[in-house]
């Protein structure tokens, strides 16, 4: 590969506009090795200048690395430097905005960065003392009442990857909500318009803010009955949500907690899981071996930044970890069950099992189905109570933190778990239950790993030419909905990866027995994954 003239003149602008002298020396040694003919620093070089990062899932997200298409001091700083212009032409000069950040690589810096800008255009900047989960910094955007909140974290993202996490709080009724059309274009309008990062105006004022005693006060009004006690198995998978869940457990009752020793500490390395994810395979196996160990009553995993919660069960023999939706569902009904809302309404995305709606009708509550992302679950209209995802993300009180929290869902499986232990049952007690009153709900993901290119001419070729036997909805431009009869095939590309993916369910009434009637759900499933599967290869 040769560098082309325009290509090396781009990174030569890059290096002499980049006010980070570690990241300005990290482009210019990849620029001199693929100038003298190093193939891997050529595409590397042409890879790094191919951007900039494009706002996605509530933000940035990528590499820290040098360039625009990577996440360094330059990139935040021109980030927050459109932030800040947009929030000045709507009118919210001067207002409170906070800054928060994760453990991971670059962190500390990229949230220096965001606070330091946002100081030198004027606003009231505030930032959380330490590495702290994501939900706290949402729930600050609420307790504070700013106007939008920074948060750098790239989540379960692998160990090379950080984030900027944008949430807003101009809306009064949406504050502390992820960032929503069209202020996420409008935003990518006003980084585009930003000036280079060197010229763009930094302070040092900020003032430490503390959040924390009055979240755990919250979280720990949670729980909804008596009960008590439980023996908890907890891992926060090297991330930073350990320290808080433990104390938030401890002020709602639930001291008998036991975390993985070896993933306790935050660590930007994430040494003992290939994929810090919940939801990949292996990610909980410490866990279930700890849980087996102390005999533990409940697994709980949060992901690095803990705005996911995982849940592990005992069985006969043995563990395993409930599906997203198996998660989504009990605590779903466990809310509506316990009352106390006046025309309550539950949300989830169209991805996501429809036993939710089901359940839902059986309490005489609203229901409503979104597009995926908590930026539309929790804008799902007045009175909601509780949202969820298949992507192990649970919103459990709105009114405190507007997006997915893995603390507070912690506690609330908790108060679950602790209320069935002391009934003589158990979460697949209650799963039981649900599925002999609202049918065998099986749900399964698909995930094919395709460049954007070929990925949107799959999506154009089904739109075009549906499927027989198929009806096909299109909820948003890219995604698309086939139903026939029970069954349900939801297809969308990813977000955040080159990937395809496709959402399966099967409905199977349980007419009398409930383990033939999930035998012939597992058999249907296997059916529809081989169809689809066919369809999107």
């Amino acid at each position: 590969m040769t560098v082309r003239p325009a290509l090396r003149d781009a990174a030569m602008r890059w290096v002499a506009d980049d006010p980070d002298p570690e990241t300005r020396l990290e482009l210019q040694r990849v620029l001199a090795a693929a100038l003298t003919g190093d193939q891997a620093a050529a595409a590397d070089l042409a890879d790094r200048m191919a951007g900039p990062l494009q706002f996605g899932t509530a933000g940035l997200r990528g590499p820290v690395r040098a360039g625009p298409n990577g996440m360094n001091v330059a990139v935040v700083r021109r980030a927050t430097a459109g932030l800040a212009a947009w929030l000045r032409a709507g009118g919210h000069a001067g207002a409170p905005v906070v800054v928060g950040r994760d453990a991971r690589r670059g962190s500390e810096a990229f949230a220096g960065a965001a606070a330091g800008v946002l100081a030198g255009a004027g606003f009231a900047v505030q930032v959380l003392p330490m590495p702290l989960p994501t939900p706290l910094l949402a729930f600050a955007v609420r307790e504070l009442d700013a106007v939008a909140g920074v948060q750098i974290t790239a989540s379960h993202n692998p160990p090379a990857d950080n984030g900027y996490k944008v949430y807003l709080g101009v809306d009064p009724h949406q504050r502390g909500a992820q960032l929503a059309p069209p202020a996420d274009r409008q935003i990518e309008a006003a980084i585009a318009a930003a000036p280079l990062a060197v010229s763009v105006p930094v302070a040092g004022r900020a003032t430490v803010v503390h959040v924390g005693e009055a979240y755990l006060d919250r979280v720990a009004r949670l729980p909804r009955g008596p009960a008590r006690p439980l023996r908890v198995a907890l891992t926060p998978l090297h991330g930073v949500g350990g320290e808080t869940a433990v104390l938030a457990l401890r002020r709602a009752g639930y001291t008998d907690v036991h975390v993985v020793a070896s993933q306790a500490a935050p660590d930007a390395a994430f040494p003992t899981v290939t994929f810090p994810n919940p939801e990949e395979p292996g990610a909980a196996d410490a866990l279930l071996e700890l849980a087996a160990g102390v005999g533990a009553d409940l697994a709980i995993a949060l992901d690095p930044d803990a705005d996911r919660c995982a849940l592990g069960v005992p069985l006969a023999v043995g563990w395993r970890m409930l599906s997203g939706d198996e998660t989504g569902v009990l605590l779903g009904d466990h809310l509506l069950r316990a009352g106390g809302h006046r025309d309550p309404l539950v949300a989830t995305t169209v991805v996501s099992s429809s036993m939710l709606r089901s359940v839902a009708a059986s309490y005489g509550a609203r229901f409503a189905e979104t597009l995926t992302g908590f930026k539309w679950i929790v804008r799902a209209g007045p009175g909601l109570v509780y949202g969820y995802e298949e992507a192990l993300g649970y919103c459990v009180d709105p009114d405190a933190v507007r997006d997915k929290d893995g603390i507070a869902t912690a506690v609330l499986a908790c108060d679950l778990a602790a209320t069935l232990k002391a009934a003589g049952q158990g979460l697949t007690d209650r799963l039981d239950e649900l599925a002999v009153a609202h049918g065998v709900h099986r749900t399964e993901g698909l995930s094919l790993r395709l460049a954007p290119v070929e990925r949107d001419a799959v999506v154009a070729r089904l739109r075009d030419a549906p499927p027989s036997g198929w009806a096909v909805d299109r909820p948003a431009a890219d995604v698309l909905v086939m139903r026939r009869g029970s069954e349900r095939a939801v297809v969308r590309p990813s977000g955040t990866e080159p990937k395809l993916k496709a959402y399966l369910q099967v409905v199977e009434p349980v007419e009398a027995d409930l383990a033939a009637a999930r035998a012939c759900a597992d058999d249907r499933m296997d059916r529809l994954r081989a169809e689809i599967t066919a369809l999107l290869e």
